[in-house]
This record gives structure tokens, sequence and C-alpha cells, in this order.
């Protein structure tokens, strides 16, 4: 997934999913807590896949990520493009009006957009994008 995209939540907490998202997303996606002040929104085939790997680890290491599966949501849209986000998850990552949508390769992120402006600005620098691409052997 990719691209960035504003949008706000209304009254009873739902946000707009974007119609190129929605497209990657499916009818019925999950969202979760992430390591950082953000949501992470998987499609149920992405999920599925994380939830896998997970499943093959360990027992002592998947207890680690019970948080991961006891916070998620699973999530439907509404005939306006709109998914309710749990108050809880909404609390957890501060979202209160401005939301900002992100790709991330196999998933999305949802952010309060003045908390993603900070993480932007910190993670735009020319050289931490000279660090990623040398990483990846360019």
């Amino acid at each position: 997934m990719t691209g960035e995209f504003q949008h706000s939540l209304d009254s009873k907490g739902r946000l707009f999913i974007p119609a190129k998202l929605r497209e990657e997303l499916g009818d019925v996606f999950y969202m979760t807590v992430s390591m950082e002040r953000c949501l992470c929104v998987y499609s149920a085939e992405s999920w599925l896949s994380f939830s896998e790997k997970i499943g093959a680890m360990p027992y002592v290491k998947q207890r680690r990520m019970r948080p991961l599966f006891a916070r998620a949501a699973r999530c439907e849209l509404d005939s306006q493009g709109r998914t309710l986000i749990p108050q809880s998850l909404r609390t957890y990552a501060g979202l209160v009006k401005n939301v900002t949508v992100v790709g991330c390769n196999n998933h999305a992120e949802l952010w309060d957009t003045e908390a993603w402006k900070d993480v932007c600005e910190r993670e735009s620098t020319p050289e931490n994008i000279a660090a990623a691409m040398e990483e990846l052997d360019f």
C-alpha cells in the first residue's frame, strides 16, 4: 500500500478509507496497535499471513504478541466507505479528529495528523532515505 491521505473522524469515531486503499484492504480487514502511537490496518490476507508467522513462533515468543491480538478489531466498511475505529484504539493512537492514513507496503497506518507531521519530518531527511536505500543495496 502506498500514499498519504488526510481525513477526519466523524462524531461517532468513523473514518473514511480512501478508495485506493479500500481496493487493497478488501471488504473485511483488521486494525490493531503498533509499536508506535499509531494503528496498523491489514487486509484479511495480510492478517492471515501475519497470524501464521506468529503461530509458527515458540509459545514463549507468541505470548509477547498478545496485545496485538487482544486489541485487534475486525473491520468492515459502511456504504459510504467508512469504518468505525473502536474507542480503545482511538485512545491508544491519540486519534481525536484529524487522521493521516499512510500506506506502508503490506499494511496502512492511521496517525494523528500532528504526530505524523513530526514523524514524517524526522524520517524524511536525505540521510535517513539514503540509509534505507543502502540497507536495500541500492
